[in-house]
C-alpha cells in the first residue's frame, strides 16, 4: 500500500472553463473593459492577468491614473476569474471590493494579476495586485463574489 502523502490538486484545476485570451477580448469588446483599453494578457494556473493603458481614458483631471479605473481593472480580473471557476448553472456577482492606491501613474501601462484567496460554494475571494510593469505596486485590491444560480448562461461581466 502506498502511504506517501498525495500532492494537493493543481491550482489550475479551479478553472473549469476552457477559454482563450482572444475570446475574453471578444466577450468584452463593447463594454467598459473595451472602452478603457483593458487587454487580457495571460490565463495561468489559477491566475488571470490583464493590462490597462494610463491615458486620456483612464486618468483624472490632475493627469494621474483614476482610482476608479484601477478598481475597474481589479473587478474585471476578479469577476472573470470567478466566472472561469463555474459551470453554466452558476454565475458570480460582486459583493464587495476594496482598493488601496499606492502609487500615482501618469503614463504607460498598469498590469494586474488576480489569484484566488478562497473558492467556496457560495462565495469567492480574489486578490488583485496592480503594478507599473516594473514590479512597483500601484494598487492592491480584494474582491468578494457571491456564487448564485445562473438566470441564463452568460459570459463574464
Amino acid at each position: 500500500m502506498n502511504t506517501a502523502p498525495s500532492s494537493p490538486p493543481s491550482a489550475s484545476r479551479i478553472f473549469r472553463r476552457d477559454i482563450t485570451l482572444a475570446r475574453l477580448a471578444e466577450i468584452h469588446r463593447d463594454t467598459v473593459v473595451g472602452l478603457l483599453g483593458i487587454e487580457f494578457t495571460a490565463i495561468g494556473d489559477g491566475t488571470l492577468s490583464a493590462r490597462m493603458p494610463v491615458d486620456r481614458r483612464t486618468v483624472q483631471p490632475a493627469g494621474i491614473l483614476h482610482g476608479g479605473a484601477s478598481v475597474t481593472l481589479a473587478e474585471t480580473l476578479g469577476s472573470c476569474a470567478a466566472w472561469l471557476t463555474l459551470d453554466d448553472s452558476q454565475q458570480a456577482v460582486g459583493l464587495d471590493i476594496n482598493a488601496n492606491h499606492l502609487r500615482a501613474m501618469r503614463e504607460g501601462w498598469v498590469h494586474g494579476n488576480c489569484r484566488a484567496v478562497h473558492i467556496g460554494r457560495s462565495t469567492q475571494v480574489w486578490q488583485i495586485e496592480i503594478d507599473d510593469g516594473h514590479g512597483r505596486p500601484v494598487c492592491t485590491s480584494r474582491l468578494t463574489m457571491a456564487v448564485v444560480p445562473a438566470r441564463s448562461p452568460a459570459p463574464p461581466a
